[in-house]
C-alpha cells in the first residue's frame, strides 16, 4: 500500500503541488528517495530516521521507497523532511493514513524530533487555501501562514510529537493568529535633514510618482541621509501589497518570527554585489535585491562603483517590473517593480564641481569624464530624476531643524496618489498605483498638458536631444507634480519643473 502526503516545490513564488508517495515492501532494508531530490532533500533519510527514533518509533528493516511527484520537477530544500516523516508514520500504522489527508505538510526535522521553520510557508499556505486544504507547518511560521485566510485549518507543531498528540486526540494545536511587526519607534525624519530644500522637493516627487531618482554631490552633503528617510514619506503597504511583498520575503527567508511589515521594503546592497545578488539567480534561483525591493525602494549608493554588466542587468527590470531567470531546465519569474534611488560623486575625488578646486589626477573635467561614463546612457534615461545636492554650508548646520517633517510630506504625497488612484480607476486601470507605471494611450489622456506647455516641452525636448523614453518620462514627472499641486491639467510650470530634473542628465551624457 502507498501512503501519500501533500506537499510543494517552488519555482518562483508559486507553489507547484507535489505528492510524497511512500512505500514500505519486503526486501533487503533500504531507503530510496527518488523524484529530482537536491542535495538537502537526500540528506531528509538520516533526519527523518533520527527524528523518528527520538519520537519513540523506529523504522522497519525493510525496502522504504519515497517517490516525490511529479519526478521531472526538481525537489530543493528541507521542508521536505515532515511530509516524508508522516507518511512513513503512516505506512508503518503510528498514525491513521487518513489523519493528514487534506493537508499540505511543510517542515524541517531536527535529530530530536523538533520541527525547525522553513522559507516559502506564506506562498505554501496560499497555494494550499486555493486548493481547498490546510496546512501544516512549523510553530515558527504559523503567524506568517495564518494571513493566507482566517478560515483556513492551519497546524503548527513545534515537535513532530506534539503532531503526533494531536492527531490521536490526545492534545489539541490552537491555530496560530497573525503577527505584524511594528515600526520602530526612532524611525528616520525629514526633519532632521537641514537645509537641502532642492532635494527634498525631489524626494517627495519622487516618492508621490513611485519615479527613480539620482542624487549627485560632494560628500558628506546628504545624499544617503535624504535617500534613508524616503520611507518615512511612502505610503505604508495595502493588504494586498502586503500580501505579495511578504510572498517574495517568505521564500528569500526573510521574515524573522512569521511577523510580517506594513513597511515598505528598503534595501542597499553593497557596490560589491554579483548580478545574481542583484537580479536574482544562483544555485537555486532565488530573489535577488530587485525583487526583495518590490513595491520599495532599490538604493545604490555609490551608484558607478557598482560593475558595470550588474548596473545594466537593472535595465530591464525597471522597464518590464519583472526579473526573469532563465535556466537550462527551468524558467522563474520574479515581481520587480521598484523605485531606484542613487547616490553618486561627481568624480572620484567628489570635489570636481568645487570653485577653485583643482584635481590631483589632472583636469577637473578629465576626473569627471572617468568616474561618469562607467554609468550607461541607457540606464540613465531610465532615471527620472536627477538633482545635484550641494555640500551643506557651517550657516545651514547651525540653524534649527526645520518645522516641517515626515509626516507633513507624507500627507502631501498620499494626497497626490489619491487624486492618480481616482483618476486610474476613472480610466477602468485600478491595478495601476503610480504615474510611473503609465504607458502608452493611458500616459497621453492622463498627461494631457496646456498649449504653451506642450510648446515648451516640444522645443526643450530638441535642445535636450531627449529620447522618446525620456519625453514620456518627464511627462510622467510634470503629471505627479500637477497631482501635488492638486490640478487637473499640466500646466508649463509643471513641466518646467520636470525638464530641470533632466538638465543634469544632459550634462552627464555630454561629460561622457
Amino acid at each position: 500500500m502507498v501512503e501519500r502526503v501533500a506537499t510543494v516545490a517552488f519555482e518562483g513564488v508559486e507553489a507547484r503541488p507535489v505528492d510524497v508517495q511512500v512505500q514500505i515492501a519486503p526486501g533487503l532494508p533500504a531507503f530510496n528517495l527518488v523524484g529530482l531530490p537536491d542535495k538537502a532533500v537526500s540528506e531528509a533519510r538520516e533526519r527523518v530516521r533520527a527524528a523518528l527514533i527520538a519520537s519513540g518509533l523506529a523504522l522497519p528493516a525493510k525496502r522504504i521507497t519515497i517517490n516525490l511527484a511529479p519526478a521531472d520537477l526538481p525537489k530543493e530544500g528541507s521542508h521536505y523532511d515532515l511530509p516524508i516523516a508522516l507518511g512513513l508514520m503512516a505506512a508503518i500504522g503510528a498514525i491513521p493514513s487518513d489523519a493528514i489527508a487534506g493537508f499540505t505538510v511543510i517542515g524541517e526535522l531536527g535529530l530530536d524530533g523538533s520541527i525547525a521553520p522553513v522559507a516559502g510557508a506564506l506562498p505554501t499556505a496560499v497555494a494550499a487555501n486555493a486548493r481547498g486544504q490546510g496546512l501544516v507547518c512549523p510553530a515558527a511560521c504559523g503567524p506568517e501562514a495564518a494571513w493566507a485566510s482566517p478560515d483556513m485549518e492551519i497546524l503548527a507543531p513545534q515537535t513532530l510529537l506534539q503532531l503526533v498528540n494531536h492527531v490521536r486526540g490526545a492534545q489539541v494545536l490552537a491555530r496560530p493568529s497573525p503577527k505584524i511587526r511594528e515600526a520602530a519607534e526612532d524611525a528616520l525624519d525629514l526633519s532632521e535633514i537641514k537645509g537641502q530644500e532642492s532635494a527634498k522637493r525631489a524626494l517627495e516627487i519622487a516618492a508621490a510618482g513611485g519615479h527613480n531618482l539620482l542624487f549627485i554631490g560632494p560628500p558628506g552633503a546628504g545624499k544617503t541621509m535624504l535617500a534613508a528617510r524616503l520611507p518615512s514619506i511612502l505610503p505604508p503597504l495595502s493588504p494586498a501589497e502586503l500580501l505579495e511583498v511578504s510572498m517574495i520575503a517568505s521564500v528569500a527567508g526573510a521574515i524573522e518570527g512569521g511577523a510580517l511589515t506594513n513597511r515598505r521594503p528598503f534595501r542597499s546592497p553593497h557596490h560589491s554585489a554579483s548580478m545574481a545578488a542583484m537580479v536574482g539567480g544562483g544555485l537555486r534561483a532565488k530573489p535577488g535585491e530587485v525583487s526583495l525591493a518590490h513595491l520599495g525602494v532599490l538604493f545604490l549608493d555609490e551608484f558607478p562603483e557598482f560593475a558595470p554588466q550588474v548596473l545594466d542587468s537593472l535595465r530591464q527590470p525597471m522597464e518590464s517590473a519583472e526579473a526573469v531567470i532563465a535556466r537550462a531546465n527551468h524558467h522563474i519569474t520574479y515581481p520587480a517593480r521598484f523605485q531606484l534611488v542613487a547616490a553618486m560623486n561627481p568624480c572620484r575625488c567628489g570635489r570636481a564641481y568645487d570653485p577653485g578646486f583643482a584635481c590631483r589626477r589632472g583636469p577637473n573635467g578629465r576626473c569627471i569624464v572617468e568616474y561618469q561614463v562607467r554609468l550607461s546612457g541607457p540606464l540613465l534615461d531610465r532615471v527620472d530624476l536627477h538633482i545635484e545636492v550641494p555640500a551643506v554650508t557651517a550657516a545651514d548646520l547651525v540653524l534649527p531643524p526645520p518645522s516641517e517633517g515626515s509626516r507633513e510630506v507624507a500627507a502631501r504625497v498620499a494626497a497626490a496618489r489619491e487624486i492618480a488612484a481616482a483618476r486610474f480607476r476613472a480610466f477602468g486601470r485600478p491595478d495601476l498605483r503610480t504615474n510611473a507605471e503609465l504607458q502608452g494611450a493611458l500616459l497621453e489622456s492622463a498627461a494631457a498638458a496646456e498649449g504653451a506647455g506642450l510648446s515648451l516641452l516640444r522645443d526643450a525636448a530638441e535642445a535636450m536631444r531627449l529620447s522618446a523614453r525620456g519625453y514620456h518620462r518627464v511627462l510622467k514627472v510634470a503629471r505627479t507634480i500637477a497631482d501635488l499641486d492638486a490640478a487637473e491639467r499640466i500646466g508649463r510650470p509643471h513641466l518646467a519643473e520636470a525638464l530641470a530634473y533632466r538638465a543634469l542628465n544632459d550634462r552627464i551624457a555630454i561629460a561622457a
